[in-house]
């Protein structure tokens, strides 16, 4: 055997090895489409905000109480420059917050109109449902909170229901926190 045909013998030697060795590739999965939020506890139940309503997530920040307003609206803080206005949302709806201080988040909600900031129980962060999964019905939410949700989804054995601050915006008894 030529010293060329040695290399080539070699050469196709080292390939059937490397192919014998080689990891196949993955499973090929079919891919399903996901529908993202964020993950909170409001008075004992699960909720999520989408993705795109709730600009950032704070521990709650000191804040300055306001004299003249509903006892749901705490205060205001003052946010890298900005006055955010924080609002009690188990209070909003007729409850008390629930928990350690500690575990007590601010979601904050940012639109052209609306700079805001909902204190809740706990949050989760981000969740990822399959949309197949979603569900008309809210599933078993307190009858306050009801007309600012839209559905649900089923994950791990929970339902998450969806919360949709746009609802909150557009109800007058929020928008209008003056004592009467």
């Amino acid at each position: 055997m030529s010293d060329s045909e040695a290399a080539f013998a070699s050469l196709v030697d080292l390939a059937q090895r490397s192919r014998s060795a080689a990891r196949g590739l993955p499973a090929q999965v079919d891919i399903r489409p996901h529908w993202s939020g964020i993950g909170f506890m409001l008075m004992g139940q699960r909720f999520a905000v989408p993705l795109g309503e709730v600009s950032e997530m704070l521990e709650i920040p000191p804040f300055t109480h306001l004299p003249g307003v509903q006892p749901w609206v705490r205060g205001v803080a003052n946010v890298r420059g900005r006055l955010l206005p924080l609002f009690d949302m188990a209070a909003f709806f007729g409850a008390q917050l629930t928990g350690g201080r500690k575990q007590r988040r601010v979601l904050v909600l940012e639109t052209e109109t609306l700079y805001s900031g909902l204190m809740v129980d706990q949050v989760f962060g981000m969740q990822h449902f399959p949309t197949d999964q979603f569900q008309e019905e809210a599933g078993p939410v307190d009858a306050v909170i009801q007309p600012y949700t839209e559905g649900s989804y089923e994950h791990d054995g929970q339902r998450w229901t969806v919360f949709r601050p746009a609802f909150l915006a557009q109800d007058p008894r929020f928008i209008n926190a003056a004592r009467s």
